[in-house]
């Protein structure tokens, strides 16, 4: 059998030891006589695993006191109509755009009449292959929040400087690049990332807000309101059960790894040896300038889209699965989340350094 290695950019790779222990608990979790997906989710059980999951992220990302985390559904996206719902209602908000996601993410916040939205800095001219610079004047230090995507899955981009946003709470989509950073929890206001990349399968959610920015605005629907779902422990409904509890055994596994200095360390080997590929290579190139590289999510293009196919399908052949890059952008994408192993980056260099030999260099 072939070895495959995916570099889907989500749902992506998860650790091999966590797909083994859930399919040693799948049809008894714990001696219950029970699968994880057939607990309730009022059971004892469940709220074991729900607290350990949150105390585990706590751990990890050293999240203070002061921040509440809830396990919710309808992934990054609601997050976009969410984060202006509950803190900006008749207010301003701020965005940075610099890519697909956080255009989306202002596209929703729009939508909402009552919510005046500005976008103060874009690299949109340049086709999102850098992170354009935010200067403190730029700041209306009466906007609800200033709004971020950390890491542009798509382009391949990274904010690796945090905005100062002063006394105005920093906002952040950190889908794909949660536990992979070292930014400090205390710096934002709110953070929230799809489960699908970093933390687990598709269907959670996680959010991360700063206590005093709950219940700032009158939210129309329980479902959408962060007080009400805090209040109740992320359990005002039935939760994503079985994506929590395998989030809970991500987090298990990157904390036998050491913390999230030594996750980072190894991401950013892995992300420098695939960039060190690119740039000495004659035929393929990275888009993004190099000080905005993203280490999670690495595109690279050939130049000639007809080889760019040709690549991707024999690679997808050579069990290289999901590297075909994204349809709005064409060409390769890497993803390298924390579960991806440095092992599959060696033999993906290995092939681009074959396949460049057999058809040359740049056309």
């Amino acid at each position: 059998m072939t070895t495959v290695y995916n570099f889907s950019a989500g749902p992506a790779v998860l650790p091999k030891p966590v797909l083994e222990k859930a399919q040693s608990e799948l049809l008894d979790y714990k001696n219950s006589g029970m699968s994880v997906m057939e607990l309730s989710h009022r059971s004892s059980e469940f709220e074991a695993i729900i607290q350990d999951a949150e105390q585990l992220l706590r751990e990890l990302m050293q999240i203070p006191d002061n921040y509440k985390v809830l396990f919710l559904q309808g992934g990054a996206s609601l997050q976009f109509t969410m984060v202006p719902l509950n803190l900006a209602q008749n207010k301003k908000v701020q965005y940075i755009n610099t890519g697909t996601w956080s255009k989306k993410a202002i596209a929703e916040a729009k939508k909402l009449s009552n919510v005046e939205v500005e976008v103060i800095a874009s690299s949109e001219d340049q086709n999102f292959t850098y992170i354009p610079e935010v200067t403190e004047d730029m700041i209306d230090p009466d906007a609800a929040y200033i709004h971020i995507t950390t890491n542009n899955t798509i382009e391949g981009t990274a904010f690796t400087d945090l905005p100062n946003t002063g006394k105005v709470p920093l906002v952040a989509d950190m889908s794909s690049n949660i536990l992979a950073n070292n930014y400090q929890v205390s710096d934002f206001g709110l953070i929230y990332a799809g489960a699908q990349k970093n933390i687990g399968p598709a269907g959670l959610t996680v959010v991360i807000i700063r206590e005093d920015l709950l219940g700032l605005t009158d939210v129309p629907s329980a479902m959408l309101d962060y007080k009400l779902q805090a209040a109740n422990d992320s359990l005002y409904n039935t939760p994503p059960t079985y994506s929590i509890y395998i989030a809970k055994l991500v987090f298990e596994w990157l904390k036998e790894q050491g913390n999230i200095a030594t996750i980072l360390k190894q991401d950013e080997e892995k992300a420098a040896l695939l960039y060190e590929a690119i740039d000495r290579s004659s035929l393929f190139s990275s888009p993004v300038a190099p000080a905005f590289r993203s280490l999670t999510n690495i595109p690279f293009v050939t130049g000639n889209e007809t080889l760019d196919k040709k690549f991707i399908a024999e690679a997808t052949k050579q069990g290289f699965k999901n590297l075909k890059g994204h349809r709005l952008v064409g060409g390769m994408r890497a993803s390298l989340y924390n579960a991806f192993p440095i092992e599959g980056v060696r033999a993906l260099i290995d092939f681009m350094e074959t396949f460049e030999k057999e058809n040359g260099g740049k056309n």
